[in-house]
């Protein structure tokens, strides 16, 4: 009974800690611990990541179809800000978390302010031709003439202020790479809690607010992400952290922005590999009409909710195989992965499970339109049959990123969705019209292929042989 309640308080004790933040070493003591430590704040950082997707359709959906349409296709055009976003921080776990293993804190300052400009520079390229061109951007996506016509200020806000996704991603990579995962959770608890009061404020027009419809939940988003990017600045110049930034970090060093632009373009080229075949799925399935394309939305809405915090686990793999790379303990970079790799597998297959059985219950939340709805359920359990083993996946392609090595993602993603997933899901939709369904099965057998890549790529061991 003692034992028990020891065990008790110290599950307590570990989950206060993991949540408050930790100055623990995760090259040394326990893999367990140094899992959970990490794993929690990332988890529920990607929670509240996907709270923003389901926020923004949730109050969307009572605008109807069109305007779900608008989000949906709106958000496949901004997983190109998001595949750059990734890519830069992926780049950045992958020097800094190397740094604070060799314990060099001055190396990880300069990498985490050459991260910051770098990403700003970029969201400038994106930001302006997106503001123009907005409605032309909406038309060459397949979107009804109702949609590029009135709907187009949603889409040109969302990549005009591009900007604030981008330092999301790099200045939260920053203190999950050190080690303060509990940061960047707390950040994106601002972020949504922001979103989620000016979202209905701003659509409907509540109080003295104007009644904006879709443009507002444009607004909404990017003024609680800007609030939360100026946080970031606040606390990585006037916190007490691993890596604290100082006046005299604040110029260009060309040798560190070469090595991040090196590294990241890997990181950056699978994921535009990936999110761009998302974008070709959405052109597939707008072939359907406004109703198979809000129905796709919602459930990839609903789908990012359940995979984010798996990718927050599997960001703590990429952590712990940086730092133990940097201590010079590769045994125990690998050691660490597996642990991960099991969790994760053990946590997609319940998802799944939850998912094909209910899936109903999750979609109605969102739309009650008989033809969006029996959309969003069919996309929603066949994609989740896929879960469990794309949990191993990700892990295994977020550690081999976290060495250093993104140039086997590359080719693992390259592979699977251009070759593979793009034309499948054409063929199988459109050719031998088993319909839109086509599209779902074309992801499993992707993302499954995917999978076994990774696990053969990791176990020949290149990644441990990195230099950063």
């Amino acid at each position: 009974m003692i034992k028990k309640e020891k065990r008790y308080y110290k599950v307590l004790s570990d989950i206060k800690e993991a949540i408050a933040g930790t100055e623990q070493d995760f090259t040394k003591g326990s893999i367990k611990r140094a899992i959970f430590l990490l794993a929690v704040p990332m988890v529920l950082e990607m929670v509240m990541e996907s709270i923003f997707a389901l926020v923004d359709i949730y109050f969307v959906s009572r605008l109807g179809a069109e305007a779900i349409a608008t989000v949906g296709i709106t958000e496949s055009l901004i997983t190109v800000v998001y595949a750059i976003g990734v890519g830069l921080a992926m780049a950045t776990t992958a020097m800094v978390s190397r740094r604070i293993g060799e314990k060099d804190k001055k190396g990880a300052r300069r990498a985490a302010f050459q991260s910051i400009i770098t990403g700003l520079f970029v969201s400038l390229f994106i930001a302006i031709p997106g503001m123009i061109f907005a409605k032309d951007l909406l038309r060459l996506m397949g979107a009804e003439e109702i949609i590029y016509t009135s709907m187009s200020s949603y889409t040109a806000i969302m990549l005009g202020g591009n900007a604030v996704i981008m330092l999301l991603f790099i200045i939260n990579a920053v203190f999950r790479s050190a080690g303060d995962a509990a940061i960047s959770f707390r950040v994106l608890v601002l972020a949504n809690g922001l979103n989620i009061i000016l979202d209905p404020i701003l659509i409907f027009g509540l109080g003295p607010f104007p009644e904006l419809g879709i443009m507002g939940a444009a607004i909404a988003t990017n003024t609680g992400r800007g609030i939360a990017v100026i946080y970031q600045f606040y606390l990585l110049f006037r916190g007490n952290k691993r890596v604290q930034l100082t006046i005299e970090n604040i110029r260009v060093h060309i040798a560190t922005i070469r090595q991040l632009i090196k590294l990241s373009l890997g990181t950056i080229s699978q994921y535009l590999i990936a999110t761009s075949s998302w974008i070709l799925l959405y052109r597939i399935i707008s072939e359907f009409g406004s109703e198979a394309l809000a129905g796709y939305t919602i459930a990839i809405r609903i789908i990012i909710f359940s995979l984010l915090p798996s990718w927050g686990i599997s960001n703590a793999a990429a952590t712990l195989v940086g730092q133990n790379l940097g201590a010079k303990q590769p045994e125990r970079a690998e050691k660490s992965v597996w642990m991960v790799g099991k969790i994760n597998v053990v946590l997609m297959g319940l998802i799944s499970v939850i998912l094909i059985s209910f899936p109903q219950v999750f979609v109605s939340e969102f739309s009650k339109e008989p033809h969006v709805f029996s959309s969003a359920v069919l996309s929603l359990r066949v994609i989740a049959f896929g879960f469990a083993f794309y949990g191993l996946g990700m892990v295994l392609v977020q550690a081999i990123n976290g060495a250093g090595d993104t140039l086997t993602p590359t080719k693992i993603n390259f592979f699977s969705f251009w070759i593979l997933e793009i034309p499948l899901a054409y063929l199988l939709a459109l050719q031998f019209n088993v319909g839109e369904s086509g599209v779902y099965f074309a992801i499993v057998i992707a993302e499954s292929f995917m999978t076994l890549a990774a696990l053969w790529f990791f176990k020949r061991g290149k990644w441990k042989k990195m230099e950063v």
